[in-house]
Order: C-alpha cells, then sequence, then structure tokens
C-alpha cells in the first residue's frame, strides 16, 4: 500500500498535536505516558516530534484519557490556523 504525500497542514497539525501532547506530560517521562497509555515509548516519540504527524483515533484516544485532555481540547488546538 502506498502512502499519499501529506499536506502541508496535515504536518503542521501534527506538529501542533505533538507540542500540545509534550506541554500535557508536565514533566511525565515519556515512557510514563506511553506506557500508561498502551502504547510504545518510540510510538509517542514519533507522534510528539510529528513524525508520526495522523496517528489513529484510538491513539489519540488513549492519550487525552492519560494525559486528562478532552477530544474537544486537542481538536481546538490542532485546527488549522485562520488568519
Amino acid at each position: 500500500m502506498v502512502r499519499t504525500p501529506l499536506t502541508p497542514e496535515e504536518r503542521e497539525r501534527g506538529e501542533r498535536l505533538g507540542l500540545l501532547l509534550r506541554e500535557a506530560r508536565h514533566g511525565r517521562s515519556m515512557v510514563e505516558v506511553a506506557a500508561s497509555a498502551g502504547l510504545s515509548a518510540e510510538t509517542l516519540r514519533k507522534i510528539e516530534t510529528g513524525r508520526a504527524p495522523t496517528p489513529a483515533f484510538f491513539t489519540v484516544a488513549a492519550l487525552a484519557l492519560t494525559l486528562g485532555l478532552s477530544m474537544d481540547e486537542i481538536a481546538a488546538s490542532c485546527s488549522p490556523v485562520t488568519v
């Protein structure tokens, strides 16, 4: 299966998601948060650095629950910036 290249907007949205997750960890280690969410630390690292800018819904939901974020907060912070 060949994946279509991401648009600049999708990459930007992934970077905003990564920033939100890093900030929401509040000093907790990546390993601790990933384990609590049922993910590998490598997966979380890729999401936080924007290398996996379009994670699966249930991955985002697990991280939101672990970090005390609502899906509304995530959607709002990752929505396209309008000028």
